[in-house]
C-alpha cells in the first residue's frame, strides 16, 4: 500500500526557513512534487524532481524560485522541500504528491500527471 506523509509544516514569521519532508511507501516513485492550496484557491504547482536516466532534474513556479529547493534521499525515499525567506503568500496546505509513470510522459506541472498523494501539512507565514 502507498502512503506519502508529510511533516515539518507550521507557522512562522517571513523571512523564516521550513523545511517539509514527504516520507513514501510502498514503492519508489520515477517523480514527486510538492503543491499548495491556499484558502478559496486551487491547488498549485509548487516544485517537482524527476528521474532521468542516472540524474534528477528540478521543476519550479517561477514564485519560489531562488527560495525553495527541492531534494529526495532514495535511499529513505523521502522528500524533501527547504523553503527560505517565507512570504505571507507562501500560507498554504502543502501536498506531496508522486507518480511512476516513465518521467519523459509527465507534464510536472500538473496535477494529473500524479498517482498519489499526502494529507498535507499546514504552513502559515505571518507578516
Amino acid at each position: 500500500q502507498v502512503q506519502l506523509v508529510e511533516s515539518g509544516g507550521g507557522l512562522v514569521q517571513a523571512g523564516d526557513s521550513l523545511r517539509l519532508s514527504c516520507a513514501a511507501s510502498g514503492r519508489t516513485f520515477n517523480a514527486m512534487g510538492w503543491f499548495r492550496q491556499a484558502p478559496g484557491k486551487e491547488r498549485e504547482f509548487v516544485a517537482a524532481v524527476g528521474r532521468f536516466g542516472i540524474g534528477d532534474r528540478t521543476y519550479y513556479v517561477d514564485s519560489v524560485k531562488g527560495r525553495f529547493t527541492i531534494s529526495r534521499d532514495s535511499d529513505k525515499n523521502t522528500l524533501y522541500l527547504q523553503m527560505k525567506n517565507l512570504k505571507p503568500e507562501d500560507t498554504a496546505v502543502y501536498y506531496c504528491a508522486a507518480s511512476s509513470r516513465p518521467t519523459f510522459t509527465l507534464v510536472f506541472s500538473g496535477r494529473s500527471s500524479y498517482d498519489y498523494w499526502g494529507q498535507g501539512t499546514q504552513v502559515t507565514v505571518s507578516s
